[in-house]
This record gives structure tokens, sequence and C-alpha cells, in this order.
């Protein structure tokens, strides 16, 4: 009987297996991929002088609306960058004054993420991997299954991106060469900045038990509530919620495994959240909940609260994990009803699940994966759309409210994107790679939410010329002169007018008070000029 129960298991893997691969297959075929790119231009040699293609890495922390000026790094030894560099004594930490390092490394032997993690920790800035066949550029990923890479995964903090093989030939025989190789990653158009609105969506999934990408989706969500509800109550975004569904294949439909897995006749699916078909819960459960937070969203969006999503999925996750089997409807009923929420509408939107017809919120979601215009297909999850374009790098609240606040045209940002909480305080270490004049306590660094910035400074009224990383100076000598001498000419303008005035009132007073003393001298000049007067009362009296 155990015999036949293995057996039994096993057949219900190998199936589940195939439809897996059906799915996946018949997905591929009809994907349209978009691999999100930043700029590289070569600022010297002249030789390889130019802008070039990269694609960014979809971990780390792009420096989303912002650039970066640094000089390209080849190691001669671990150049795959599979080994930490601190066995072959090779650091790249920049010395004060000088340029970002940006470390290339070649493609293959191990994951990408864990090149960058190395080189980080060896003192890049970031990160150039270049690919060893010739091909069009695909997005360089994270490790799904490897769980040794989640302990370094969440703390990688620098930028990354892949680099056709033809470049990265140029970029290492100039290196070779001896040859000084300053290059710069822009990202500025990586998310566009059309308005003073953005527009962005998360596709998400109900699941938490699928491991360290569902515990980094549901942290995320957690974290960022605050200021997306912020944002959102202000007018400065709009949001939306989706989630990936799959289809059954028809020949399989009527399966155990498919009416484990699916609604609505297999029209719509989610995996098994344990993978096991012998406990916990079935891809249907996960699936009726993804419906129910997209009818969530539905119903308050017509009360003008949209925002209550990210409240009813932030406690749906603490009040109803499915460890603690309460990943019900019943629990869900009663976070509904704590949010002020009309139970009887979501019911309603969510429709009937046995029904061997389309649901119109699910189709709709099926559509909407489909890429359209700069957008590839959705296929991985989380994923984050911002103005219509793929965010690449962490999932974190600080990197993507840097990546948000991106996208509005500049000018437009709200006072978040504006705060000191928004700094990246990259200037704090090793003055952020940017010129600074110790003695006079003056820097070019500049810590902004688009990455820190290097640009000579105004200081004193004097704007600094130079490229902010290794130069900046004052204005020529001449053109001090003159100014100063401008500037004494106005203040001896108005120390004379000033003296000029204090002569006039002085002036004034004086003919005030002499005015004045005339008149009372007046009143006694009669009797001066009666002289002596006799005195006939005394004589008469003698």
């Amino acid at each position: 009987m155990a015999g036949r129960g293995f057996q039994g298991m096993n057949y219900s893997y190998c199936l589940t297996a195939v439809l897996l691969v059906i799915i996946s297959l018949t997905t591929t075929a009809m994907a349209k991929f978009v691999v999100e790119k930043n700029s590289l231009k070569v600022l010297s040699p002249e030789n390889i002088k130019g802008t070039y293609d990269s694609a960014i890495g979809n971990f780390g922390i792009p420096q989303y609306g912002g650039t970066m000026v640094g000089t390209a790094v080849y190691p001669k030894e671990n150049q795959n960058g599979c080994k930490t560099f601190d066995t072959f004594n090779i650091e790249f930490k920049t010395k004060p004054g000088g340029l970002p390092n940006v470390v290339l490394v070649n493609r293959g032997d191990c994951y990408f993420a864990l090149k960058v993690w190395n080189a980080q920790n060896a003192g890049a800035a970031a990160v150039l991997v270049s690919d060893d066949r010739e091909e069009p550029l695909i997005t360089m990923d994270s490790p799904e299954e490897d769980s040794s890479a989640a302990e370094y995964l969440q703390n990688i903090t620098i930028p990354s991106a892949l680099i056709e093989k033809e470049f990265g030939d140029k970029l290492k025989v100039a290196i070779n060469k001896g040859d000084m190789v300053n290059i710069n990653l822009d990202w500025r158009e990586s998310v566009p900045h059309p308005d003073d609105r953005v527009e962005y969506e998360l596709w998400t999934n109900s699941n938490d038990e699928c491991g360290a990408k569902c515990d980094t989706q549901l942290e995320f969500v957690k974290n960022f509530k605050g200021a997306a509800q912020i944002l959102e109550k202000s007018g400065y975004t709009e949001f939306t919620p989706h989630y990936i569904t799959w289809y059954c294949p028809q020949a399989f439909t009527v399966s155990k495994q498919c009416k484990a897995q699916c609604i609505n006749h297999g029209r719509y699916c989610a995996p098994d959240p344990e993978q096991d078909f012998s406990r916990g819960y079935d891809g249907k459960d996960v699936v009726l909940e993804n419906l129910r937070q997209l009818c969530i969203f539905k119903v308050a969006n017509e009360s003008n609260r949209p925002w209550t999503w990210w409240d009813y999925v932030t406690d749906f996750h603490i009040r109803c994990p499915m460890k603690e089997k309460k990943y019900t409807k019943e629990c869900a009923e009663k976070v509904i009803q704590s949010l002020g929420l009309d139970a009887k509408k979501v019911e309603k939107c969510m429709g009937d699940p046995n029904a061997d017809a389309e649901n119109p919120i699910l189709k709709q979601e099926q559509d909407a994966q489909v890429g359209h215009g700069s957008r590839g297909d959705v296929t991985i999850l989380p994923t984050l759309i911002i103005n219509n374009r793929q965010y690449r790098g962490k999932l974190d609240k600080g990197p993507v409210l840097k990546a948000i606040c991106a996208g509005f045209q500049e000018t437009t940002e709200p006072t978040v994107c504006l705060s000191d909480d928004m700094e990246t305080n990259e200037c704090l270490k090793n003055n952020g790679g940017c010129w600074q004049d110790k003695k006079g306590n003056i820097t070019a660094c500049k810590d902004t939410f688009r990455g820190r910035v290097c640009e000579c400074p105004l200081v004193d009224g004097v704007q600094f010329k130079g490229d902010g990383y290794s130069n900046c100076e004052g204005k020529k000598a001449e053109e001090g002169k003159v100014g100063w001498a401008a500037v004494w000419v106005v203040l001896l303008g108005l120390a004379a007018a000033a003296v000029g005035a204090y002569v006039v009132y002085k002036y004034r007073l004086r003919s005030y008070m002499d005015s004045e003393i005339r008149a009372i001298m007046a009143q006694y000049m009669p009797l001066d000029s009666q002289g002596e007067i006799p005195n006939h009362v005394n004589n008469e009296t003698l």
C-alpha cells in the first residue's frame, strides 16, 4: 500500500510538472520580453568614446533619475567575480578625490547576483557584466531557488548592468593597455517622467508560502503602505494592483490536478502553495483570494478610497496567514468588515468560481499580462511597473520611492520626494567620489532622491566650474577683481549717500535751532533798546 501511495504521489507530481511545463512553454512562446536599459557613455579613451546600451540588473539599487561617472576597472584575477576578491588581495575602494570604480567582470560560472555581491564587498560602486556570447541583451535576474542567495540578495545596494560581448571586449582591451576608461552611467531616462502624476502597478500574489520572494513582496507592501497612501490621497499617483493567473490546457481541465489548482473550469489557475497536493491549501484557494483582493480594490475605488487595498492586504497577511491555517474566506470577511467595506459588493464582484464561463475581473488580468507599448509581458512575481516601464532592482521602500519620484516631471515632485529621508547619504562616504576642498569646507557632492550628484558649487556668489569629480575652480582672478571693485563702488556710493544725508540733516537741524533762538531773543530785544528811564516815583518820595 505504501508503495502504491508513493507511486500515486509521484504520478501527481509528474502530471503537475507536465502541466506547468506546458503552461510555461505556451506563455513563453507567446511572450513579449522587453529588457529595461540605461544609457552607458564612454567618455575616454577617444577610440571607444560613444554611447552604448546596458541592461539593468533586477537586483541592487539602480540610481533612477540620476547618473554616475566612474572609472572602469577589470581585475587581473577572479575575472568572473565568483569568489571573494579579498582572497586575491584585490579591492576597489576609491581613494579620496578619485572617481568611483565601476568593476567589469565576465559572465559565467556563478549567479549574476553573486558577482555583484563580491564586487560590492570589495568596494565597487557599480558592476558591469560582460556577456560571454553574441546575443541581444537580457535582464540579469536573481536566483530563484538558491537559498544561500537570500542571505546576500537583500544586501546588494549598488547598481549593475549587463553589456554586450563586443563592447565588453573593447573595454578590456583599453583597460589592459593602461588607458583610463571613464564612463557615465545614466538612469535619467530609465523611467519616463512626462507630467506631474505617476502611474504605477504592482503584480503580486496573495500566497504567503512561496519562499523568499513571497516574504519580500509582503514585507514591501507593509513597509511601503504609508508612502503609497500619502501619494494616492494627495493625487500625485495612480496605483493599480494586479495578479498573475494561468490557464489549464484543455486536455487536462477534467484532471484532479487542474480541478485543485483552478476555478471556472480551468480558466484561472495558480500553483499549489506548498507544492504538495496531499496537505495544506490548493492553488484554487490562492486564485480565489487573489480575486477577492482585486474586487476589494474595485469596491474601494468606487467609494473613492482606493488606498484601502494597502490596508486590507497588510491586515490579511497578519491576521490570516497560511501557516496558521487562517487563510480562509471567513478570516477575509472579518478584515473586510473591520475596514468598513461592503462585503456584499465584494462577493458580487467575485462571481461564481464554479461557473463554466469567463470571470470578467480575472479575464481582464490575463489580458493585462500581455505587454504593450514599451512594456513587456509580465511573467515574474513580483513585478513593479512605473509609467509603463518595468522597474528593475531591489523591491524595498527606499529604492522604489526614488524610482517613483524619478517618474515625476522635474520641479513637480511632491514634498515626500524632497525630504531628508529621501537623501541617499552617499556624500557621507568618501565624499561620494566628488571633488572637495577640505580647507575651505567646500564640496561638489549633493545628496538628492535621484542619487548623489557631483556638481561644482556656488559659494559666496562665486560659481565654481569643472567636472565636479576631479576639479572645481572659482572665477578667474580678473573676474574676481572686477567683481570686488563693483562691490566696493556700491559700498562707497552707499557710504557717500549716507554722509550726504547726515550733512543735510545736521544743516536743517541747525537752521531750525537758529530760527528758534532768534524768536526767543526777539522778545527781549525791545527792553535793551529803551535805555535808562528816570525813576520819578523815587524822587517824589525823597
